[in-house]
């Protein structure tokens, strides 16, 4: 676990996963530091005197995207820096009219996500290959698949909506997810299962990629809270949510499992240890939406904090947590 405090210079500004959440990226009012997510290790750091308000990690290598953030930013917050960690330089800059809200990275493409719009580029020359409408978008939302096809997700221009893009077959799929307005998305590794949250909270629904079909719906509590983060484990078999609630939910993606690859997520003898509990009215789920719902088979507390949440190593079973304060 990781949390922010001492002096105003020192304050956590965004953190950040790399593409397989092996380690993660922290940026400060002086600069950025990266961390090996289990086993905890501070790996290295770069000091600026100045702040970087957000900053995304090409895997493990030496490509980084910075933008400016803080009180005294390193950078214009309406530009992308490609920071080039060997050369100690930015090889590569973006420029926008508007703030950028967000930065995902994979081998070929970058997404930089504005309030109303997506732009995505190529990554070797930042060649303009796309722009998408979103609706109003500060969160900066936006979920990138970190290998195989390219898939993107992000809130639609119509609330509650989100668009489905494959580059590679050309799918291009809008639905609706929720009735009001998104507050998280996550994607799959592979990028055939997506996940998203309300800003109400309550539920968290699971989607195909492949067409846009719901595989599972999951409810976090009943009453209102503030989804902090979602993350897929990387055999796709668990879900993992943080709210202002100060607690952890996890949730076995058992069914959704089994509608996206035709096959169960868990051998014979491990299926009793994982599944998701549901109501026991559930045969009441024509009639109430609510009695239709599974809820996490397991929770832990953390500090009531801005938190972000990831998985350690396949053989592990781990869960890696930071908490901003």
């Amino acid at each position: 676990m990781v949390e922010s405090g001492g002096a105003p210079r020192n304050r956590i500004l965004d953190i950040s996963f790399n593409q397989d959440q092996g380690c993660f990226a922290i940026s400060t009012e002086q600069g950025f530091r990266i961390f090996n997510s289990y086993p905890f290790k501070d790996t290295f750091h770069r000091d600026f005197d100045a702040g970087i308000g957000k900053i995304s990690m090409l895997f493990r290598s030496n490509i980084l995207a910075l933008v400016g953030g803080g009180t005294q930013p390193k950078y214009p917050p309406n530009k992308v820096i490609i920071w080039d960690d060997h050369q100690m330089k930015s090889i590569g800059e973006l420029s926008f009219k508007t703030n950028v809200k967000g930065v995902k990275l994979r081998k070929e493409r970058i997404a930089v996500i504005l309030e109303q719009k997506v732009c995505i580029y190529q990554l070797s020359d930042l060649k303009l290959l796309d722009t998408i409408d979103t609706c109003d978008n500060p969160q900066g939302l936006c979920a990138l698949s970190p290998r195989d096809e390219v898939i993107l997700v992000v809130p639609s221009n119509k609330k509650g909506y989100i668009q489905i893009m494959n580059y590679d077959t050309n799918l291009n799929v809008t639905k609706q997810a929720h009735e009001s307005s998104i507050s998280a998305l996550a994607i799959s590794q592979d990028g055939k299962m997506c996940a998203t949250a309300s800003d109400k909270g309550t539920l968290i629904r699971i989607f195909g990629t492949k067409d846009g079909s719901q595989v599972q719906e999951l409810r976090r509590g009943m009453d209102k809270a503030e989804i902090h983060s979602l993350s897929f484990d990387k055999q796709y078999r668990w879900l993992a949510c943080t709210s202002d609630k100060g607690t952890v939910h996890i949730f076995s993606l058992d069914e959704a499992h089994k509608a996206t690859y035709k096959e169960d997520v868990k051998s014979e003898e491990q299926k009793g240890e994982t599944k998701n509990p549901t109501s026991a009215f559930k045969f009441m789920k024509g009639f109430f939406s609510y009695f239709k719902s599974e809820w996490s088979f397991s929770q832990f507390r953390i500090p009531d904090a801005r938190s972000v949440v990831g998985f350690g190593p396949e053989d592990k079973n781990a869960i890696v947590g930071k908490v901003e304060c």
